[in-house]
């Protein structure tokens, strides 16, 4: 089990896949956006050659413990993400634990406590302006997220990965699974849901003060988000059965699929304001969150 675990976590779904399928997921949001504006959008490998130019590129002299911290937040980051695409039980093997569901949300979170503590810790109004919306609108996500998440432990009735892998007839299953889709775009900051990187207003947010290898990571940790929520929802609804390599091109084909859906969404949207996406996520995406763990309660209780 530990030989397998380090294979997860360095291997498929981890750190060596994880990396280059982020890029290409990001390449994937770019050009799709591109094509819905009549452009023609980047090469495919734009995500790696931005990568290796921010290396090159200094970074604003910064001395104390704030210098250290602007490179931590992203860094730990880019761990968490890798950890959480490394639980994914893209072929479920059931070797997972009883409650890794519950890691893999203090995982998933993570980043984003990093991406506020950072505009906060910039010392740049634009940085603490967009953390503070970046704050109050994952209170308002999180809700949503957090109840789907249940939902579909309680159709499965586990917090065990390997055994949530599968999708079962259960109709709670299924509205979770959309719930949590729901939650990808404010959790990636695309539109609508862009308020707290909005460009035209506050510059790049919480990132206007980075620059050169740690705004590098934070691109890095862009894509791990990508492949670990739209992993997520894929996990969720790849048929049970089938060898080991179906599962592993379903799960590439079914994640890709949903950036392309979420970034022509983004495209075809204006951003909200941060009272209209609170309400979104409170008045209507939360209603269908308690509506999907009623019914799975109901379903497993029923006489």
């Amino acid at each position: 089990m530990n030989l397998t675990g380090l294979i997860h976590l360095f291997l498929f779904p981890g750190m060596l896949f994880a990396i280059p399928a982020g890029w290409f997921f990001v390449w994937g949001e770019h050009k799709a956006v591109a094509r819905m504006q009549r452009r023609i959008g980047p090469p495919l490998l734009q995500p790696f050659y931005d990568f290796v130019k921010l290396l090159g590129k200094r970074t604003p002299s910064r001395h104390g413990i704030e210098a250290d911290l602007l490179r931590l937040y992203p860094a730990v980051s880019v761990l968490s993400l890798i950890g959480a695409i490394a639980m994914l039980p893209v072929i479920p093997d059931g070797q997972g634990f009883s409650g890794d569901g519950v890691l893999l949300v203090a995982l998933l979170e993570l980043p984003s406590i990093c991406f506020i503590l950072a505009g906060f810790t910039s010392g740049s109004i634009f940085g603490e302006i967009g953390s503070i919306r970046e704050a109050v609108l994952s209170v308002a996500n999180n809700l949503v997220f957090l109840l789907a998440i249940v939902t579909v432990s309680v159709a499965k009735q586990t917090f065990s990965l390997s055994e949530l892998a599968a999708p079962t007839f259960n109709p709670g299953h299924w509205i979770g699974v959309f719930g949590i889709l729901l939650c990808i775009p404010a959790k990636l900051r695309l539109n609508p849901f862009s308020t707290s990187s909005a460009e035209q207003e506050i510059y790049a947010g919480p990132l206007t003060e980075y620059a050169g290898a740690p705004l590098g990571l934070w691109n890095m940790a862009h894509g791990l988000e990508w492949l670990a929520l739209t992993g997520l929802v894929a996990t969720l609804v790849i048929p049970a059965g089938g060898p080991w390599w179906w599962h592993a091109i379903l799960f590439v084909v079914i994640s890709f699929g949903e950036v392309l859906l979420l970034s022509a969404i983004a495209a075809a949207t204006a951003r909200f304001t941060l009272q209209r996406s609170i309400r979104f996520y409170w008045e209507w995406a939360a209603v269908l969150a308690v509506l999907a763990i009623s019914s799975s309660l109901y379903m497993r209780y029923r006489p």
